[in-house]
Formats: C-alpha cells, structure tokens, sequence
C-alpha cells in the first residue's frame, strides 16, 4: 500500500489551475494530493470572485431593467436579499464541488499551507502539524490575491473580498461609493452598485477605462455606462482617510491639482497578484511580479514542474486556467513529452459591466499596431435588433473582423446585451477557422441576439 506521504502528483491550489487537471489524472489512475488554505475546489473564482460577483451582477442588471421600464426601483432594493442569493449560489456549489471530490477517490485534499523544499518534495502546514510529501509530478496552482498599494490609509479601503465573499463586509448597499480602479473588477463593481441605487465615483490612474483591452470597445462601452457613475481619470490617488461622518475621503492629483472626493465606503480594485508559493525561489526557475514563467504546455524550465492558472501571469481568466491545468494533465500523462498546448489567440473575455462588454482575437485596434495587418470590418446594431429591443437595451452592436480575401474571421467585440453569451460563438468560430461564409450560411436563431453575428457576416458576402 502506496503511504499517504507519497503521491503521483501534488497540486499547490485547488482553483481552476488545480483541479480539472487533478481530477483528469485520477481518472486515469495517477494518486493526486490537492493542498489549498480553503481546503475546497473552486478557489478565489468562488470564494471571492467570479460566481459571488456576477449573482449580484445579475440581480443588479434586473433592477437596472426594471428602472429604465417601470421607473427607479432603488428605495426598494432588499440588497439583504441578494446577498443572500449570493451565498445561496456559493453554497450549491461548494455542495456540488465535494460531490465531485467523493467520486474521485483517487485525488486527496488537504486544508492547508504548502511550501516547496524541491522538485519533488513539498510540506503541507495543517491542524495537525507538518507532514513531508513526496510526488513524481508538482502542479502550481497557488492562484493570485487582491493587490493592495503602500498607500496611507489603504487598509481603510474594502476589497472585492469585503464585497463577495460568502458572509460579506459589506452587507448594506452605500448611498456612494468610491472605486480607486478602472480595471475589469473596478468598472464591473462601480455598474453593479450604480445599478441598483449608488452614486459612483471611479478613480483612474490611466488615460482611459480598461486599459488593454479593445479601445474602441472601451469607448462603446463606457458612453453607455450608467450616469450615476462619475469617471475621473488621470488620477493619482495619494492617500485615504476616514471623513468627519464617518465615511471615506479619498486624496488624489489631477493634472498637478490636487483634488479629493467623499462617499459612504471606498473600495480598492487596482488589480491582483499572483501568489508565489513558500520555497519556490529555490528552485531557480524564472518568475517576477507577473508570475512563474512557463510555455504554452504549462511546462517551467524544471522537468516534472508545471504552473497553471493565475500564479502563471499568461491570461488570468478562470476558464483559460482551467484548460491550463487540463494541459498540465495531459502532458504529465504522457510522460512529460508535450501533447498538449494553450492557445491563447482565441480565448473570449467578457466584462460583465452592466451594459455587459467582450472581445476575443484580433480586432481592429490590435491590428492597427501591426503594420502587416489588414482587416474588414463588419457591424451589427443593436439598435435594429429584435431581442435587444424586446429587453429596452438598444446601446451597441457587434464587431466582427475578417482577413480580406478569404474571409476568415480573425476576431470580434461586443457591447450590450448578451455580449458574454455571443462572444463564446465568435470564439469558436475564431478558433475553428471559420470564414464570413461558414457564419452567413448559420441559420442563427430568433429573436435572439445571436442573429447578429449571422447578419454581420452576411453583409460582406
């Protein structure tokens, strides 16, 4: 009998970098020990991010319908109510999660603190002291935490922890809010909480919302964000103090002026990092503030040593980390030989602001930095659109880009509404190879938003 100290493989973390692959190896009969501080699959996706933030995503976009179609239902709002909802959901699946734990016999988790003595050794820190184990194969996975700054009175300030995990800070909705942020969770968190009822104030160090992504996109999307969110960019924030009643004042430079601005709760959404597991530098492979440096079969310089997720740097999206970690798995079954790679030329990614914003491959502002590049444009309004006009939320369209010539689909955005549900189509499409032929030929269906996709491509063929 194998001892409970030695394991094929060993997982540091239990998100998405950790375990798909984990279970995938179990099922073809490798031994599997998970070690994660929660002790539960799903890591900070569903502790504290993810699924905690788009049900209360959800339920604000419901109240912000219900505004534009039967009048301001903010004074009504139970936001007690939806926290619960919240909760619900990252109960069921917590519940669903140690379901697939019991069928998988072969995987073992352990709450608890990893730290790496070698390659092929690492110590797990529980409740019942230090145990020494060994494993053939070591998956980090350790995932990435809220960033906070080395600003005075950044302790003050709450964090996307503070709003979504289960049991919250923050369990009342603030008259005003304060996001020091531009970013995905800065923008997301601001249209949630304007939505249903905050007046919003959004503090952006850079020129521009979203900084990375698609500019035109961001430009879409922001003119059609909520009034009750005011955007200051070109903001230095320099300190946060609490306000004579109470609240939070918030210190920043504009432009060499000095400015400040005052609400109920100040929330710090600047961004995450990854979490380099204890005794990894020792191991002298290459990492820095990004992340461990690995290529696209999730291998690092160290044979028998992959990264996924997060803590890699690459794309830190939970569906991109759970097709690393499945990348992981397949290469380590076939003895280290890579048969498996990460594309990430057509991974989509959705900005569940409220109205909700994606993008996926190449589209025109990637392209217009190579000068080797040429593509055809093709949009869709949503102001015609027979499923946006049934919801009230006419704001947008689709943008699809094609290579001249064969037509092949290279890319796409959307803002409004069902933009993450489309942006999974267009990726498919992106990554199949698909041409502006194949789509115009797709009979999609009505009344759904999806149509437009087909009806932009059939405008070029």
């Amino acid at each position: 009998m194998v001892p409970d100290t030695e394991f094929d493989v060993v997982t540091i973390g239990a998100g998405g970098g950790g375990y798909p692959g984990a279970l995938r190896l179990a099922r073809a009969g490798m031994r599997v020990l998970m070690i994660d501080p929660k002790g539960t699959l799903g890591g900070n996706c569903l502790a504290e991010g993810c699924v905690p933030s788009k049900a209360i995503r959800e339920m604000a976009a419901l109240a912000g319908t219900h505004a534009r179609l039967a009048g301001d239902p903010s004074e009504r709002i139970d936001y007690t109510r939806i926290i619960a909802h919240k909760d619900a959901v990252q109960d069921a699946r917590y519940a669903q999660h140690a379901r697939e734990l019991a069928q998988s016999p072969l995987v073992t988790m352990r709450k608890g603190l990893a730290r790496i003595r070698d390659a092929h050794t690492v110590t797990v820190d529980d409740d019942s002291g230090t145990a020494t184990i060994k494993t053939r194969y070591l998956i980090v996975a350790s995932g990435a935490d809220v960033l906070i700054p080395s600003l005075p009175g950044a302790a003050l300030c709450l964090t996307s922890r503070d709003l979504f995990r289960r049991d919250p800070t923050l369990k009342e909705r603030p008259a005003s809010m304060i996001v020091i942020g531009g970013g995905a969770i800065g923008v997301e968190t601001a249209s949630f909480f304007a939505a249903l009822g905050s007046q919003v104030t959004i503090l952006q160090r850079a020129a521009a919302l979203l900084p990375g992504m698609d500019t035109d996109m961001v430009a879409t999307l922001t003119g059609l964000l909520d009034p009750r969110i005011q955007i200051v960019t070109n903001a230095d924030v320099s300190a946060i103090e609490r306000s004579a009643d109470g609240g939070m004042r918030v210190h920043y430079t504009r432009e060499g002026a000095a400015a400040h601005v005052e609400a109920a709760v100040a929330i710090m959404a600047i961004g995450r990092a990854p979490v380099i597991p204890e005794g990894f530098a020792q191991l002298g492979l290459a990492y820095d503030r990004h992340g461990i440096s690995v290529d696209s079969a999730m291998r690092t310089k160290l044979p028998h040593v992959y990264a996924c997720g997060d803590v890699n740097g690459r794309l830190p999206l939970f569906h991109v980390a759970q097709r690393e970690s499945l990348i992981a798995a397949h290469n380590i079954l076939s003895g280290d030989t890579p048969c498996d790679y990460m594309d990430y030329a057509a991974v989509p990614s959705a900005l569940f602001t409220i109205p909700g914003a994606a993008q996926v491959g190449v589209t025109r502002s990637l392209a217009a930095t190579r000068s080797d590049m040429e593509l055809i444009e093709s949009v869709y309004d949503f102001h015609g659109d027979a499923r946006a006009q049934i919801a009230g939320s006419t704001g947008g369209g689709i943008h699809l880009f094609f290579e001249p010539g064969n037509l092949r689909l290279r890319g796409g955005w959307i803002v409004g509404i069902d933009a993450d549900q489309l942006v999974g189509e267009i990726g498919l499409a992106v990554a199949a190879g698909l041409s502006a032929y194949d789509l115009a030929r797709f009979p999609n269906q009505h009344p759904m938003a999806a149509e437009g996709i087909t009806q932009a491509a059939r405008a070029i063929v």
